[in-house]
C-alpha cells in the first residue's frame, strides 16, 4: 500500500472507475442527481468495449417472434445521439439473440463524450487503478497511475465499472475469478473488412459460412473456431466480424493466469491479430463477396467477456435467468440468451421462454463486503451462466444508470449505499426513462 501522503488528483461525491457502456452511463446518471463526479478511464477515449472492440448494442430488444424493447433511459439517449450523427443499422442477430443496433464506433466515442461532459462530469483519461484505500469496508480513495506519476482520488461513493473489478480487487472485496469454478469465456479480437460486395455475400447463409470454415480448416487454414459471424455496418462495403477465439486463462505452475499477467495479455493481443489476419484470408479465399475485400482494422484491444465477478448482496443465477425471475428491487430487464463462448470450436446457447425477461436486482450492484461501493457492467454479481446473458450492452447501460443514480442518492447518507430506499431509486429510474417491468407483466 502506497502511503496516504501521495498527491491528490481530485475529489468528488462519486468516483466512477471505467468508462465503458456501464461506467459512462453511471457517471451521467450520478451527475444528474446533482452529485459531483469524476470518471477515470485507462484508454484515450470513452466507451470501453463499446468503442474499442464492438460495433453493436445487443439487449435492447427481446429475441423471438415478437420483439419487446426492454432498455430505455440513457441507452435511448446514446442511440439518439448516434442517429443524429449518421446511420445506424438495426439487424437480427446471427444466433437469435434479438435485434442488434449496429453503429460507427468512432461516432460513439463522440456521443459518449458529449453526454458525459454535458452532465458536468470531470473526465480523466489515461489513468490506471493501482491501489485502493479502505477503512472498515469503506473505500476512501483510489490510487491511479498517470503521466504525472501516482495520484490519489477521493470520493464519498465509488462505482467499480472497470469490467475487471479492479477497485474491488485492490480493496480486498470478495469476487469469483473466471475459470476458478467453471470454464472462463474466451477472448476475441474483432476486425473489419472493406470492399465487401454485400449482394454476393448474401447468397450464402450462416450454415454455409460455417461449412466453408470447416473446408478451409481441412485445407490448412488456422481457424480455431469454425463458426462465428460477419455483419453489415453503417459504412458501405465494410463488414465487421466476431470470429477469433483465444483462451482467457491458462494454468501455470498450478495457478490460473489471465489478462492481469502482462506477458499473457501481450501474447493474447498479438495472437488475436494473427488469428484475425487468418480469418480475413479465409474470407477472401472462400466466401462470396470478399474476393476483392481487404483487412481494414482490428479492435483497439482484445475483447474480454469475463474476468472477475464481484460478490454482491445477491448473486444472479442460471435458474433466475432461464425461469425469467422477477425481483422486488429490480433496476432493469434482460431477455438475451445465455451465450457461452467456451474453449473449442462452438458456442453454447440457452434461451429464455419466448418474450420473457429476467429482472436485474439492485442487490447485484451492491458490493457485499463494502459500505460505499457499487459495481456495474460485466463485473456485477452473477454466476458464470447468468453473467453470460446479462452482460449484453443494453443491460450494462441499464446497470450503469441504476448504479450511478444510487451512488448520487447515497451521498446525502454519508455514502452508505444501503441507506437509500428502493422506492426512491425506483422513482428516479422511472423518471429517467428506465424500463423496470417485464413485458410479460
Amino acid at each position: 500500500m502506497v502511503g496516504h501522503d501521495v498527491a491528490t488528483l481530485g475529489s468528488a461525491d462519486v468516483l466512477v472507475v471505467g468508462s465503458g457502456a456501464a461506467g459512462s452511463a453511471a457517471a451521467i446518471a450520478a451527475a444528474r442527481t446533482g452529485a459531483s463526479v469524476i470518471l477515470v478511464e485507462k484508454l484515450p477515449f470513452l466507451g470501453g468495449n463499446s468503442t474499442a472492440v464492438l460495433d453493436t448494442f445487443y439487449g435492447f430488444f427481446t429475441p423471438g417472434e415478437h420483439a419487446h424493447k426492454v432498455v430505455g433511459g440513457i441507452g435511448d439517449e446514446v442511440v439518439a445521439g448516434l442517429e443524429r450523427r449518421g446511420r445506424v443499422v438495426r439487424r437480427p442477430n446471427t444466433y437469435g439473440a434479438g435485434t442488434g443496433i449496429t453503429y460507427n464506433p468512432q461516432q460513439l466515442k463522440l456521443v459518449w463524450e458529449e453526454l458525459v461532459t454535458a452532465a458536468g462530469v470531470r473526465v480523466l483519461l489515461h489513468c490506471f487503478v493501482q491501489d485502493v484505500f479502505v477503512t472498515d469496508g469503506r473505500v476512501t480513495g483510489v490510487l491511479v497511475a498517470t503521466k504525472s506519476g501516482l495520484r490519489r482520488i477521493e470520493a464519498a461513493v465509488v462505482v467499480d465499472a472497470s469490467g475487471d473489478a479492479d477497485v474491488c480487487h485492490y480493496a480486498g472485496f470478495g469476487y469469483e475469478r473466471a475459470g476458478e469454478l467453471e470454464p472462463s469465456q474466451t477472448l476475441t479480437t474483432t476486425f473489419q473488412m472493406v470492399g465487401v460486395d454485400w449482394t454476393q455475400r448474401k447468397t450464402i447463409d450462416k450454415q454455409r459460412l460455417h461449412e466453408l470454415m470447416g473446408q478451409a480448416y481441412e485445407r490448412g487454414y488456422a481457424l480455431p473456431r469454425r463458426e462465428g459471424s460477419d455483419h453489415v455496418t453503417p459504412l458501405d462495403g465494410v463488414s465487421a466480424t466476431v470470429m477469433t477465439r483465444l483462451d482467457a486463462v491458462v494454468e501455470r505452475d498450478g495457478h490460473l493466469v489471465g489478462i492481469e499477467d502482462p506477458d499473457f495479455l501481450t501474447r493474447a493481443e498479438i495472437e488475436g491479430r494473427r488469428q484475425a489476419a487468418e480469418y480475413a484470408r479465409f474470407l477472401r479465399d472462400f466466401v462470396p463477396g470478399y474476393a476483392d475485400a481487404e483487412l481494414y482494422g482490428f479492435s483497439a484491444q482484445i475483447g474480454i467477456r469475463e474476468t472477475r465477478r464481484v460478490y454482491g448482496d445477491y448473486r444472479l443465477t442460471r435458474s433466475d435467468v432461464l425461469s425469467a425471475r422477477q425481483f422486488d428491487d429490480q433496476v432493469g430487464q434482460c431477455g438475451a440468451p445465455i451465450e457461452d463462448h467456451h474453449a473449442g470450436t462452438g458456442t453454447h446457447w440457452a434461451y429464455l421462454p419466448e418474450g420473457a425477461t429476467v429482472g436485474i436486482p439492485a442487490r447485484t450492484l451492491i458490493v457485499r463486503d463494502a459500505v460505499n461501493t457499487l459495481v456495474a457492467g460485466r463485473c456485477f454479481s452473477a454466476s458464470h451462466d447468468a453473467h453470460a446473458s446479462v452482460r449484453s450492452m443494453g443491460q450494462v447501460m441499464a446497470m450503469g444508470q441504476a448504479a450511478g443514480t444510487l451512488a448520487g442518492q447515497a451521498v446525502a447518507d454519508g455514502g452508505d449505499v444501503r441507506a437509500v430506499s428502493y422506492s426512491r431509486l425506483e422513482k428516479a429510474l422511472r423518471d429517467g426513462g428506465a424500463v423496470l417491468d417485464s413485458p410479460a407483466a
